[in-house]
């Protein structure tokens, strides 16, 4: 990736927010508030491009299900092998005798990673599940 200019910009705000920010730069660590604020950016870009359909991401689908009920594991399996080009890991966890919890890794277009996502969800079985979205790393700099 082809190295971009340091670009300084002025930025005005109220200064209990700045207070916090100064606050939070130093708990996580971050060596200046540039570093804390190019970090909150690059969160917010990540979140915008997650909702961008033709945007590629990356990301985990998280699913907890009870494996007693009837079908649950065959429909999760046949909708993760209608989109194998999407899935590119899966860990299945055994949270308790009834529990099973599945984290699967996926990649691909924004659109069709948050459909295969929300039929993973809305299976019946599932009790929970939630996609975590996340870059490909491919657009930033450190």
């Amino acid at each position: 990736m082809k190295a971009t200019k340091l670009c300084r910009f002025s930025v005005a705000m109220n200064g209990d927010l700045v207070s916090q920010l100064d606050d939070m730069t130093k708990a996580n660590g971050y060596a200046s508030r540039s570093q804390a604020i190019a970090a909150s950016v690059r969160n917010s870009l990540v979140e915008h491009y997650g909702h961008m359909g033709k945007h590629e991401i990356a990301g985990t689908v998280t699913l907890v299900y009870d494996h007693h009920k009837r079908n649950i594991q065959a429909l999760l399996t046949d909708i993760q092998h209608d989109h194998g080009n999407l899935i590119i890991a899966a860990m299945h966890v055994h949270l308790d005798h009834h529990n099973c919890m599945e984290v699967l890794a996926v990649r691909g277009r924004a659109d069709a990673v948050r459909t295969v996502a929300d039929r993973l969800i809305a299976a019946k079985g599932v009790k929970h599940g939630r996609l975590v979205v996340t870059t490909t790393g491919e657009e930033f700099q450190k």
